[in-house]
């Protein structure tokens, strides 16, 4: 296997943020408070764009949405979400570049800074058998605690779990002849110098930028208006 490709998951395969549309699900299905949503959800997305994101202040609001509710009920959530909002937004751009990969061999994950709970059956959607995402703890029980299980899979941490991941499968970066991550994110920086490719995939203002001062190539999945690919 000569390829690792890495894919962020939100804006990039996602034209969403299934983190974002998860709270605003939670309230219509009146699991949550609609004025705390909306403030937490504006103050986080903010520091996100701004690439200043504390993200385990953020991963305490959001895995504590989850603590509020037995597993069997958020099971049931999450069947409806799937299903009202995030299977309409599964696009078939991002189907053709997983399967570019897929059919090349290529070992694929998602890696996101998004809770796994929420994205693991997006990436099973997807077809993507891994997937690093925002660990819950979990009570005797079962049922999540609002806590962070290990490293948060953000900025760095990004990398990290990556490294651990594959040492988990016997593997390590210097396996594969390429490396690949698709992000549209100044927060996956990092890990996108960190890899042999990086792909500013729908970028922000600040990785277009970067992208367009480092050469890497930039791709605009949900723009139909822009060429497929173009390299900066």
């Amino acid at each position: 296997m000569s390829c690792l490709a890495l894919f962020d998951l939100d804006h990039t395969l996602l034209p969403l943020d299934s983190e974002y549309e998860w709270a605003r699900y939670l309230v219509e299905a009146g699991a949550a408070d609609a004025a705390e949503v909306e403030a937490n959800n504006a103050l986080w997305l903010a520091e996100y764009s701004a690439g200043r994101l504390d993200i385990h202040r953020h991963a305490a609001f959001a895995l504590g949405l989850l603590a509020r509710h037995p597993h069997a009920q958020l099971e049931g959530l999450r069947s409806g979400f799937m299903r009202d909002v995030i299977a309409p937004a599964i696009r078939p751009e991002a189907r053709a570049l997983l399967a570019t990969h897929q059919d090349a061999g290529d070992l694929c994950c998602i890696v996101t800074a998004t809770c796994r709970f929420v994205t693991e059956p997006i990436a099973e959607a997807l077809g993507v058998a891994h997937l690093l995402a925002v660990e819950a703890a979990r009570d005797a029980s079962g049922n999540f605690t609002g806590a962070v299980d290990g490293v948060p899979s953000f900025g760095v941490g990004k990398i990290a779990r990556v490294a651990q991941w594959l040492e988990s499968l016997g593997m390590a970066w210097a396996h594969f002849e390429r490396t690949v991550f698709y992000s549209d994110s100044r927060n996956d920086i990092p890990l996108l110098e960190a890899v042999s490719h990086p792909v500013a995939t729908n970028p922000d203002a600040a990785l277009r930028a970067l992208a367009n001062t480092r050469g890497w190539p930039l791709l605009m999945l949900f723009a139909s208006a822009e060429p497929a690919l173009a390299t900066a």
